[in-house]
Protein backbone atom coordinates (compact mmCIF):
# COMPACT_ATOMS: atom_id res chain seq x y z
CA UNK A 1 0.00 0.00 0.00
CA UNK A 2 2.74 1.92 -0.03
CA UNK A 3 2.37 5.35 -1.75
CA UNK A 4 -1.29 4.23 -1.93
CA UNK A 5 -3.76 7.58 -0.67
CA UNK A 6 -6.64 5.56 -0.04
CA UNK A 7 -8.22 2.29 0.22
CA UNK A 8 -11.26 0.83 -1.38
CA UNK A 9 -12.27 -2.26 0.33
CA UNK A 10 -15.48 -4.58 -1.05
CA UNK A 11 -13.90 -7.76 -0.48
CA UNK A 12 -16.24 -10.28 1.40
CA UNK A 13 -18.12 -13.33 1.97
CA UNK A 14 -21.48 -12.05 0.61
CA UNK A 15 -23.84 -14.63 1.40
CA UNK A 16 -25.87 -15.00 4.63
CA UNK A 17 -26.92 -18.48 4.42
CA UNK A 18 -23.72 -19.47 3.67
CA UNK A 19 -22.29 -17.39 6.97
CA UNK A 20 -24.85 -19.23 9.06
CA UNK A 21 -23.64 -22.20 7.76
CA UNK A 22 -20.01 -21.52 8.05
CA UNK A 23 -19.58 -18.60 10.92
CA UNK A 24 -15.91 -18.61 11.82
CA UNK A 25 -15.40 -18.74 8.15
CA UNK A 26 -17.42 -15.52 7.82
CA UNK A 27 -15.62 -13.78 10.96
CA UNK A 28 -12.09 -14.73 9.23
CA UNK A 29 -12.93 -12.87 6.06
CA UNK A 30 -15.52 -9.82 7.22
CA UNK A 31 -14.11 -8.73 10.39
CA UNK A 32 -10.22 -10.23 10.63
CA UNK A 33 -10.36 -9.41 6.96
CA UNK A 34 -10.92 -5.78 7.41
CA UNK A 35 -8.90 -5.46 10.42
CA UNK A 36 -6.08 -6.20 8.25
CA UNK A 37 -6.79 -4.01 5.61
CA UNK A 38 -7.37 -1.26 8.41
CA UNK A 39 -3.94 -2.49 10.01
CA UNK A 40 -2.05 -2.35 7.11
CA UNK A 41 -3.63 0.97 5.54
CA UNK A 42 -2.38 2.48 9.09
CA UNK A 43 1.26 1.30 8.79
CA UNK A 44 1.41 2.15 5.02
CA UNK A 45 0.02 6.02 5.84
CA UNK A 46 -2.89 5.78 3.82
CA UNK A 47 -5.05 8.80 4.11
CA UNK A 48 -8.37 7.14 3.88
CA UNK A 49 -10.03 3.34 3.92
CA UNK A 50 -13.66 3.21 2.77
CA UNK A 51 -15.40 -0.41 3.57
CA UNK A 52 -18.34 -2.18 2.42
CA UNK A 53 -20.95 -2.57 4.91
CA UNK A 54 -24.32 -3.60 4.64
CA UNK A 55 -27.78 -3.22 5.33
CA UNK A 56 -27.97 -5.98 7.50
CA UNK A 57 -26.96 -4.49 10.16
CA UNK A 58 -30.18 -2.71 11.31
CA UNK A 59 -31.75 -6.47 10.99
CA UNK A 60 -35.50 -6.98 11.29
CA UNK A 61 -36.09 -3.95 14.18
CA UNK A 62 -39.12 -2.01 13.45
CA UNK A 63 -38.89 1.38 11.98
CA UNK A 64 -38.83 2.25 8.84
CA UNK A 65 -37.18 3.51 6.05
CA UNK A 66 -33.51 2.60 8.04
CA UNK A 67 -31.46 5.89 9.43
CA UNK A 68 -28.04 5.26 10.68
CA UNK A 69 -28.87 6.30 14.09
CA UNK A 70 -31.02 3.50 14.58
CA UNK A 71 -30.46 0.99 16.82
CA UNK A 72 -28.63 -2.11 15.15
CA UNK A 73 -29.25 -5.30 15.95
CA UNK A 74 -27.08 -8.34 13.92
CA UNK A 75 -29.17 -11.64 12.75
CA UNK A 76 -26.98 -13.40 10.79
CA UNK A 77 -23.00 -14.37 11.29
CA UNK A 78 -22.35 -12.37 8.23
CA UNK A 79 -24.11 -8.95 9.93
CA UNK A 80 -22.46 -9.48 13.02
CA UNK A 81 -19.08 -9.00 10.58
CA UNK A 82 -20.44 -5.99 9.25
CA UNK A 83 -21.31 -4.29 12.47
CA UNK A 84 -17.44 -5.35 13.47
CA UNK A 85 -15.84 -3.75 10.43
CA UNK A 86 -18.33 -0.89 11.35
CA UNK A 87 -17.01 -0.66 14.46
CA UNK A 88 -13.13 -1.03 14.00
CA UNK A 89 -13.47 1.87 11.42
CA UNK A 90 -14.40 4.02 13.50
CA UNK A 91 -11.72 2.69 16.12
CA UNK A 92 -9.02 2.96 13.61
CA UNK A 93 -10.08 6.57 13.27
CA UNK A 94 -10.17 7.47 16.53
CA UNK A 95 -7.38 6.19 18.34
CA UNK A 96 -5.16 6.08 14.80
CA UNK A 97 -6.53 9.09 12.92
CA UNK A 98 -7.00 7.00 9.97
CA UNK A 99 -9.64 8.57 7.76
CA UNK A 100 -12.25 5.72 7.35
CA UNK A 101 -15.83 5.91 5.68
CA UNK A 102 -18.33 2.96 6.00
CA UNK A 103 -21.10 2.19 2.94
CA UNK A 104 -24.00 0.23 4.19
CA UNK A 105 -25.13 -0.84 0.70
CA UNK A 106 -28.49 -1.83 0.30
CA UNK A 107 -29.34 -4.59 -2.67
CA UNK A 108 -27.29 -3.67 -5.28
CA UNK A 109 -28.35 -4.72 -8.66
CA UNK A 110 -27.13 -4.20 -12.54
CA UNK A 111 -25.68 -6.18 -16.13
CA UNK A 112 -22.91 -9.03 -15.49
CA UNK A 113 -23.82 -10.44 -12.22
CA UNK A 114 -23.40 -14.18 -12.04
CA UNK A 115 -26.76 -15.48 -11.60
CA UNK A 116 -25.54 -18.91 -11.13
CA UNK A 117 -23.34 -17.84 -8.06
CA UNK A 118 -24.78 -18.41 -4.26
CA UNK A 119 -23.86 -15.18 -3.69
CA UNK A 120 -25.67 -13.41 -6.52
CA UNK A 121 -28.83 -11.18 -6.09
CA UNK A 122 -31.87 -11.53 -6.68
CA UNK A 123 -32.52 -9.28 -9.56
CA UNK A 124 -29.39 -11.49 -11.64
CA UNK A 125 -31.29 -14.76 -10.73
CA UNK A 126 -34.67 -13.37 -11.84
CA UNK A 127 -33.30 -12.10 -15.24
CA UNK A 128 -31.67 -15.23 -15.77
CA UNK A 129 -34.63 -17.16 -15.34
CA UNK A 130 -37.11 -15.24 -16.76
CA UNK A 131 -34.81 -14.93 -19.95
CA UNK A 132 -34.38 -19.02 -20.55
CA UNK A 133 -38.43 -18.90 -19.89
CA UNK A 134 -38.06 -20.79 -16.30
CA UNK A 135 -39.91 -19.91 -13.49
CA UNK A 136 -38.81 -17.80 -10.73
CA UNK A 137 -37.85 -18.89 -7.69
CA UNK A 138 -39.29 -17.01 -4.43
CA UNK A 139 -37.78 -18.48 -0.81
CA UNK A 140 -40.85 -17.13 1.28
CA UNK A 141 -44.39 -15.64 0.44
CA UNK A 142 -42.57 -12.92 -1.93
CA UNK A 143 -44.04 -9.91 0.22
CA UNK A 144 -40.63 -9.15 1.72
CA UNK A 145 -39.26 -6.29 0.86
CA UNK A 146 -36.22 -4.67 -0.99
CA UNK A 147 -33.99 -0.96 -1.52
CA UNK A 148 -32.87 -1.97 -4.66
CA UNK A 149 -29.64 0.18 -5.87
CA UNK A 150 -27.98 0.08 -9.45
CA UNK A 151 -24.76 -0.81 -9.65
CA UNK A 152 -23.81 2.64 -11.22
CA UNK A 153 -24.84 4.69 -8.52
CA UNK A 154 -23.25 2.34 -5.94
CA UNK A 155 -19.64 3.60 -7.95
CA UNK A 156 -20.49 6.93 -7.57
CA UNK A 157 -20.95 6.54 -4.23
CA UNK A 158 -17.77 4.25 -3.65
CA UNK A 159 -15.63 7.41 -5.68
CA UNK A 160 -17.48 10.25 -3.45
CA UNK A 161 -16.65 8.14 -0.09
CA UNK A 162 -13.07 8.47 -0.96
CA UNK A 163 -12.85 11.76 -1.73
CA UNK A 164 -15.87 13.80 -0.19
CA UNK A 165 -14.12 16.16 2.38
CA UNK A 166 -16.60 16.13 5.28
CA UNK A 167 -16.29 12.26 5.27
CA UNK A 168 -13.66 10.42 6.81
CA UNK A 169 -14.62 10.35 10.70
CA UNK A 170 -15.89 6.60 10.94
CA UNK A 171 -19.27 7.16 9.50
CA UNK A 172 -21.61 4.59 8.56
CA UNK A 173 -23.67 5.35 5.66
CA UNK A 174 -26.70 3.97 3.91
CA UNK A 175 -26.13 3.81 0.08
CA UNK A 176 -29.50 2.80 -1.54
CA UNK A 177 -32.42 4.09 -3.73
CA UNK A 178 -34.42 5.40 -0.88
CA UNK A 179 -37.28 3.64 -2.73
CA UNK A 180 -38.60 -0.52 -1.40
CA UNK A 181 -40.41 -2.93 -3.39
CA UNK A 182 -41.56 -6.34 -2.73
CA UNK A 183 -39.91 -9.45 -4.29
CA UNK A 184 -43.88 -10.45 -6.30
CA UNK A 185 -44.13 -6.95 -6.85
CA UNK A 186 -40.18 -6.79 -8.31
CA UNK A 187 -41.18 -10.22 -10.21
CA UNK A 188 -44.45 -8.59 -12.02
CA UNK A 189 -41.98 -5.73 -12.76
CA UNK A 190 -39.49 -7.20 -14.42
CA UNK A 191 -42.17 -9.31 -16.63
CA UNK A 192 -43.36 -6.28 -18.24
CA UNK A 193 -40.40 -4.87 -18.84
CA UNK A 194 -39.60 -8.08 -21.09
CA UNK A 195 -43.49 -8.83 -21.57
CA UNK A 196 -44.23 -11.79 -20.35
CA UNK A 197 -46.38 -12.80 -17.13
CA UNK A 198 -43.55 -15.03 -14.89
CA UNK A 199 -44.06 -18.13 -13.33
CA UNK A 200 -43.28 -18.25 -9.78
CA UNK A 201 -42.11 -21.40 -7.90
CA UNK A 202 -42.03 -20.73 -3.87
CA UNK A 203 -39.74 -22.32 -1.52
CA UNK A 204 -38.95 -22.30 2.30
CA UNK A 205 -38.22 -18.65 4.00
CA UNK A 206 -34.22 -19.13 4.06
CA UNK A 207 -32.02 -18.23 7.90
CA UNK A 208 -31.19 -14.74 8.38
CA UNK A 209 -33.37 -12.94 5.83
CA UNK A 210 -34.81 -9.81 6.73
CA UNK A 211 -38.33 -8.86 6.42
CA UNK A 212 -38.36 -5.55 5.54
CA UNK A 213 -35.78 -3.09 4.25
CA UNK A 214 -35.65 0.87 3.15
CA UNK A 215 -33.54 3.40 3.44
CA UNK A 216 -33.30 6.69 4.26
CA UNK A 217 -30.72 8.28 2.32
CA UNK A 218 -30.63 11.90 3.26
CA UNK A 219 -26.96 11.63 5.37
CA UNK A 220 -25.72 10.26 2.52
CA UNK A 221 -26.57 13.16 0.59
CA UNK A 222 -25.59 15.47 3.19
CA UNK A 223 -21.89 13.85 3.65
CA UNK A 224 -21.28 12.64 0.48
CA UNK A 225 -23.30 14.41 -1.71
CA UNK A 226 -24.85 10.97 -3.15
CA UNK A 227 -27.39 11.50 -5.10
CA UNK A 228 -29.01 8.39 -7.21
CA UNK A 229 -29.16 8.65 -10.70
CA UNK A 230 -31.19 5.48 -11.43
CA UNK A 231 -34.50 4.15 -10.92
CA UNK A 232 -35.67 0.94 -10.66
CA UNK A 233 -37.62 0.79 -14.18
CA UNK A 234 -34.39 1.73 -15.58
CA UNK A 235 -32.26 -0.03 -13.90
CA UNK A 236 -33.85 -3.41 -14.62
CA UNK A 237 -34.30 -2.25 -18.16
CA UNK A 238 -30.18 -2.01 -18.59
CA UNK A 239 -29.58 -5.01 -16.92
CA UNK A 240 -32.18 -7.24 -18.62
CA UNK A 241 -30.92 -6.04 -21.74
CA UNK A 242 -27.73 -7.22 -20.93
CA UNK A 243 -29.43 -10.85 -19.93
CA UNK A 244 -30.89 -10.63 -23.43
CA UNK A 245 -27.89 -10.30 -25.25
CA UNK A 246 -25.70 -12.46 -23.52
CA UNK A 247 -27.98 -15.17 -24.11
CA UNK A 248 -27.74 -14.21 -28.52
Amino acid sequence: MKGCDAVLHLAALVSVPESVRSPRMSHDINATGTFNVLSAAREAGVRRVVSASSAAVYGNLPGSPKKESMSLRAESPYAAGKLSVEHYSSVFSSVYGLETVCLRYFNVFGPRQNAASQYSGVISRFSAALSAGEPLTVFGDGGQTRDFVYVADVARANTLALTAAKAGKGEAVNIASGRSVSLLSLAGAMGTVLGKAPRILFRPAREGDIRRSLADISFARRLLGYRPAYGLEQGLGLTLSAALKKRR
